[in-house]
């Protein structure tokens, strides 16, 4: 299977470089165009991928095309690829945040099937512990749906989704990285402020954060069970956890899971 990808950028990249060290895909199969020339001809020459200068040439070469593209620039792209999509139909792999299926579609102002898969993908994919939803039209087919699910196992882990739910999955998933950062960040400077240097005060509290997420990825027990096993009667753990819940931390963070997926349907509509 070749592969196209219209956008280069960071994601892209740690796409490419996760299906090439699974296996899911050769080098010489894989297709890059970006506007940044330089940028993406070096990426291509280190990976040995082809840098194309022409999307159109991508979009004749490749079975499946996938737009790695941000959301505002997104239609611009289908406009300019319009036609050369409808001649050559590969399968097309949305990346764009809150951009549906049937907007896609709806582009293209045809009664023409064309195959669309949908992603949210995070920004662990970078590091190859990336979490993505995958979600097809009417038009594409299990199989479709199935092999791209299988290529973003490739940089983490992935879950076939009803687009009704991506909302809450770009919260839950898409987003929370960046409360996981704060969650971090707030720890560190907890111990700043009781006189531990930042810089080793961030390195342990992202190491125990880290450490925390495997160990409840590996167990069978819920987190309230983990957290008893962590608190002993009277001890340090329960009072920081009552402290935490005396200041509503539980529905503090709920709110603000609301508050994205909010935000995400907000843009969805536009």
């Amino acid at each position: 299977m070749k592969i196209g990808f219209i956008g280069a950028g960071n994601m892209a990249s740690a796409i490419v470089e996760g299906i090439v060290q699974k296996g899911f895909s050769q080098p010489e199969d894989i297709y890059l165009y970006d506007i940044s020339t330089e940028k993406v001809q070096a990426f291509a020459k280190k990976i040995g991928a082809h840098a194309v200068n022409d999307p159109q040439e991508v979009i004749k070469t490749v079975d499946t095309l996938i737009l790695a593209v941000k959301p505002n620039v997104i239609k611009g792209v289908l406009l300019e690829a319009k036609d050369a999509i409808l001649q050559n139909d590969p399968l097309i792999v949305s990346i764009a945040a809150g951009t549906s299926t049937e907007a896609i579609y709806d582009v293209f102002e045809t009664d023409q099937p064309i195959r669309i898969v949908r992603v949210m993908p995070n920004m662990n994919a970078m590091v190859g512990e990336g979490a993505a939803a995958v979600c097809g039209n009417a038009s594409a087919a299990e199989e479709d749906v199935t092999t791209i699910i299988d290529l973003f196992n490739a940089v983490g882990k992935a879950w076939p989704l009803e687009e009704k739910y991506f909302s809450i999955f770009t919260a839950i998933a898409g987003s929370s990285p960046a409360y996981t950062f704060l969650f971090i960040d707030s720890i560190a400077r907890a111990a700043v402020k009781n006189g531990l240097p930042k810089d080793i005060a961030l390195e342990m509290a992202t190491q125990a954060v880290l450490g925390s997420a495997e160990t409840l990825a590996h167990s069978k027990e819920n987190p309230w069970t983990l957290i008893d096993r962590v608190s002993s009667p009277g001890g340090t753990t329960v009072a920081g956890i009552v402290e935490l819940e005396d200041n509503a931390f539980i529905s503090t963070v709920i709110k603000g899971i609301d508050a994205t997926i909010r935000k995400d349907e907000e843009l969805g509509k536009k």
